[in-house]
């Protein structure tokens, strides 16, 4: 059997990938500029999923209709919504401007949420991890490491 070299094997990809990807944009994708993305929760307990976003995030109540609740800070949103019985997962990345300072603040009231630290990521960011009480999500957030 003979090895394909890289450089051939890599072209060979690069086609594939080519004819499945979107050849047309459309003149309404290049018209707007996404300004945030939201993401949208499920929780088992909303209030609880409310209280932890407020109290260690800062988030305020923009809107509660008691199933749906709809918090903001600054320019974004987090949507709360009950969960079915089957949820995914879903994790979401909120970037902040100062990831030690906050961890520093809220470390001390996360006893019984797995967390994990703030480290330094290959990528150039520093993160910590933090899953979401009574949802199935879990939370990247992360600074861009100063040079």
């Amino acid at each position: 059997m003979q090895l394909i070299k890289n450089e051939t094997f890599i072209k060979c990809i690069l086609s594939i990938i080519n004819k499945f990807r979107f050849s047309i944009v459309t003149p309404m994708a290049e018209s707007y500029k996404a300004l945030y993305l939201s993401p949208m929760i499920p929780s088992y307990n909303i209030p609880a999923t409310v209280d932890f976003f407020a109290s260690l995030f800062g988030f305020q109540v923009a809107r509660d209709d008691g199933n749906y609740v709809i918090l903001y800070k600054n320019n974004l949103t987090i949507h709360i919504l009950n969960a079915g019985e089957d949820i995914g997962q879903m994790e979401f990345y909120l970037v902040v401007d100062d990831i030690d300072k906050l961890w520093e603040g809220i470390n001390t009231w996360l006893d019984g949420i797995k967390v994990k630290a703030p480290f330094d990521r290959e990528y150039g960011m520093r993160e910590f991890h933090i899953e979401v009480p009574h949802t199935n999500t879990l939370m990247f957030v992360g600074q861009v490491i100063k040079q």
